[in-house]
């Protein structure tokens, strides 16, 4: 299975099974254009998830198995596309009056088949948002399997935890439409490594120096000094070992790969992963894994305050950290919503510029996913409202996936209504017992005081 040595790849026999229904659908509700591009040109996405990265470094996938999924009586248009990218095309007809096809069965007992085959697949890639494959992914884990979920919508929390990895709608959005993969971060020029730091020699693509961490990410910047009485040069070249790298690029593709800032104990596990010696070894001589992660790797923000986060500056800030802009006394049911649907923990206040500036926006620009999400999340931090670009994401999504459709203006109201049935949406998908006036105080605290009760 593995090719051992650093200077080549891993291969990943691996299993694709895409329900494509499921994807297109939140695709184009996300983005028009990334649905269309996902259906017309699957051999473009299927490049660049061959490519990819995990914590012990490079891996290559080979798809052993390339299965699609799809109801023909709707899209059958984009068959033979599937056929031509090298995919076992699996017709699923709507079989009832409600019009559910049976894309969920035969993907269930293709991925049932293939644990049980001859052949041993490593990775299991399964291409679909929907929650009922939960326990396909824990029979795979339970047999030894990698998991990987790629999800064109939000995906119920229990079924992210049971996977290995996984691929969000934004980051599947960006894959579809352009070229650097989300499970491979050595696209992504890197921080140079501390042993290079001294010489302005040229360094290769993955050694290239990011831009410098916003403001408030340098804040929250913890600092390592070298121990007493060696200097820093000296200290940087203690953690030059050919483990000691393993560790520092796993930790980037990590922190890389993350879809929110990642708390700091799980970063550790990663680097302890790469590099069971670092610990034992007093971090590099760097005295914690704060210190080593502060010296090994300055392309990444550090907050050390409880639990402790790593971020990459370059996507997030201070105002995505959990709880980071959260009313001081959040009501014991709106911790509860937080913490089992990923609902951002910002105060009504907040949420209120949130919806109004997004309502702003769509008056004076067409939508856009990127650009919006971008505009939207300046606008914030002008009004004094620290939200974090992540959490403009998720409320965009999320009032995407109820099918209000943002090519139009649309009142702060619209929004605010459309952006509270989502959560609450959220809330019973993850089995959440509401009353009415659990539901209507989740109204009233999401829709910033705007949504209709």
């Amino acid at each position: 299975m593995s090719v051992t040595g650093t200077d080549h790849p891993r291969v990943l026999r691996s299993a694709l099974l895409v329900d494509f229904d499921n994807v297109y659908i939140g695709l184009k509700r996300l983005d028009p254009a990334a649905a269309e591009a996902f259906a017309t040109n699957p051999g473009h996405w299927l490049d660049e998830l061959a490519q990819g990265a995990d914590t012990d470094g490079a891996v290559t996938r080979r798809f052993l198995v390339r299965a699609c999924y799809l109801n023909p009586s709707v899209y059958a248009r984009y068959r033979p596309n599937f056929t031509r990218a090298g995919f076992r095309v699996v017709d699923c007809p709507s079989l009832t009056q409600q019009g559910k096809s049976s894309a969920d069965i035969n993907l269930v007992l293709d991925a049932v088949d293939a644990l049980a085959a001859p052949t041993r697949y490593d990775e299991f890639v399964i291409v679909s948002a929907d929650a009922d494959f939960t326990p396909l992914a824990q029979r795979c884990r339970a047999d030894d399997r990698r998991v990987t979920i790629i999800t064109a919508s939000p995906a119920a929390s229990a079924y992210r935890s049971v996977a290995d990895s996984v691929v969000g709608a934004d980051a599947l959005a960006d894959l579809v439409t352009h070229t650097a993969s989300p499970l491979d971060v050595d696209a992504v020029p890197a921080a140079p490594e501390p042993e290079a730091a001294a010489a302005p020699t040229a360094r290769a693509a993955d050694d290239a120096p990011s831009p410098a961490p916003t403001p408030a990410a340098t804040e929250a910047t913890t600092s390592a000094p070298a121990p007493a009485g060696e200097p820093a040069t000296q200290a940087a070249a203690t953690t030059t070992t050919a483990s000691d790298s393993r560790a520092r690029r796993a930790v980037r593709r990590h922190v890389r790969t993350a879809d929110r800032p990642v708390p700091l104990g799980a970063v550790a596990q990663v680097a302890l992963a790469a590099d069971p010696t670092l610990s034992a070894g007093g971090w590099g001589g760097a005295g914690g894994f704060a210190g080593w992660l502060t010296r090994s790797l300055p392309d990444l923000a550090v907050s050390t305050r409880p639990p402790g986060h790593v971020w990459d500056p370059r996507r997030f800030g201070e105002a995505d950290l959990p709880g980071a802009v959260a009313d001081t006394d959040p009501t014991e049911l709106q911790k509860q919503v937080i913490a089992v649907t990923d609902t951002p923990g910002l105060s009504q206040e907040h949420y209120r510029v949130l919806l109004e500036r997004l309502a702003d926006d769509l008056a004076e620009h067409p939508f856009e996913r990127v650009g919006t999400s971008r505009r939207v999340h300046e606008a914030c931090q002008q009004a004094g409202a620290k939200v974090g670009r992540s959490t403009v994401n998720f409320v965009l999504s999320g009032v995407l996936y109820t099918g209000l459709s943002l090519t139009e203006p649309r009142t702060a109201r619209e929004l605010a209504s459309a952006w509270a049935d989502n959560v609450i949406g959220l809330c019973r998908g993850a089995r959440m017992e509401l009353t009415a006036g659990d539901a209507a105080a989740i109204r009233a605290w999401v829709g910033g005081g705007l949504a209709d009760s």
